[in-house]
């Protein structure tokens, strides 16, 4: 499978792109900016978006969402718990002193359970609240790749100090739902180098 990691925005939010070599469909996760660069990869590949997945609804992961689906007409999944936030884009873009980005009609719900398909692989979705409340992780095991958003980075966790932000909720997702998965497994998280889960386990800090 096609993946590339694309940081995006001012502050450098991973989006990756996923793709089937055989059916030359993609998955768009976190097009936070930058939407051009993301239409050139996917131009590379000759790729057709099916799916546009945002892991939760801070402006540097979903700012470019309107516009990536104005450009592929492929729909907008994200975790309806996030919507408040989503609805206030004009406060997070006056936090980080930038224009507001366009909006966008969220088309499907991402949640516990749902999974994408592209080609033999799914994605399935991991609701992970405690960054934001409708944050997600998705889980990808035939690439052993879990996209973990803002929920854990390497040596590091979310922050929580934001609105809808919980210490205790989010340490409570990482360890039921991410700290179970196979230790070699790659951690993509939402800005920052990768990770594995087995190497979280032994060294980061916050979850010990």
């Amino acid at each position: 499978m096609i993946h590339e990691i694309l940081p995006v925005g001012m502050l450098q939010c991973n989006c990756s792109i996923f793709g089937d070599e055989q059916t030359h469909e993609a998955i768009v996760i976190d097009p936070g900016d930058n939407i051009d660069d993301i239409l050139a990869i996917l131009e590379k590949h000759a790729l057709k978006v099916k799916a546009i997945v945002i892991t939760h609804a801070h402006i540097d992961h979903i700012g470019g969402a309107a516009k990536l689906k104005a450009e592929t007409g492929a729909p907008v999944y994200m975790n309806e718990n996030d919507q408040e936030l989503y609805d206030h884009l004009d406060v997070q873009a006056g936090w980080l002193g930038m224009r507001t980005p366009s909006r966008t009609e969220i088309d499907a719900a991402a949640r516990e359970g749902d999974s994408l398909k592209l080609g033999p692989a799914e994605f399935h979705v991991l609701e992970t609240p405690g960054h934001t409340q409708g944050s997600i992780s998705l889980w990808i095991p035939a690439e052993n790749k879990l996209v973990a958003g803002d929920t854990l980075f390497r040596d590091s966790i979310g922050r929580t100090d934001l609105p809808g932000g919980d210490g205790r909720q989010i340490l409570a997702s990482i360890h039921t739902k991410l700290m179970t998965l196979p230790e070699e497994a790659v951690v993509i998280p939402g800005h920052g180098p990768n990770t594995t889960i087995g190497r979280e386990k032994d060294r980061n800090p916050f979850l010990r």
